[in-house]
């Protein structure tokens, strides 16, 4: 059995994010957006990805980041959605890294704010800092997160 896994990694402002390697659909440079009149505050827009629509969303406004530590988004990073795709907009990719399985550890109770404790699975230690594991599926749920921004 394998004892290894493989995380795209890119940067949110100051933070170093992952994705599992298998989530990843393709990472484009950044791309003429569309914006959409009443969309929640975490889409960007649309993109067209050789002939179909894909929602952008910024993930730095989804996780609701400081807004004063946040670095220009410019990457896209396309991932597979059950039947779809969606781009999460991120400052920088970096690479795919190997961690160990038994390395991860859980998001401590005392984690403010709810979007981390939704989104953030949980860190891996790498050798350059910790490494936040983003849970894409629900990363790419904004109608739930839309749904909580209009009841707050």
């Amino acid at each position: 059995m394998d004892k290894k896994k493989q995380f795209c990694t890119f940067c949110l402002g100051e933070r170093l994010c992952g994705i599992p390697v298998e989530e990843v659909q393709e990472v484009l440079q950044e791309q003429a957006i569309t914006r959409v009149p009443l969309a929640p505050a975490a889409v960007r827009g649309l993109i067209n990805l050789r002939g179909k629509i894909v929602t952008v969303i910024d993930l730095q406004k989804r996780l609701g980041l400081d807004e004063e530590n946040l670095t220009a988004s410019g990457m896209n990073l396309v991932v597979r959605h059950g039947e779809s795709t969606v781009s999460f907009l991120v400052g920088s990719v970096g690479d795919v890294v190997d961690v160990e399985k038994e390395a991860f550890e859980e998001l401590p109770e005392t984690l403010r704010g709810e979007s981390p404790k939704t989104l953030v699975m949980g860190v891996y230690k790498l050798p350059s800092g910790l490494m936040h594991v983003l849970d894409a599926q629900r990363g790419a749920q904004i109608e739930e997160a839309n749904a909580k921004e209009l009841r707050d």
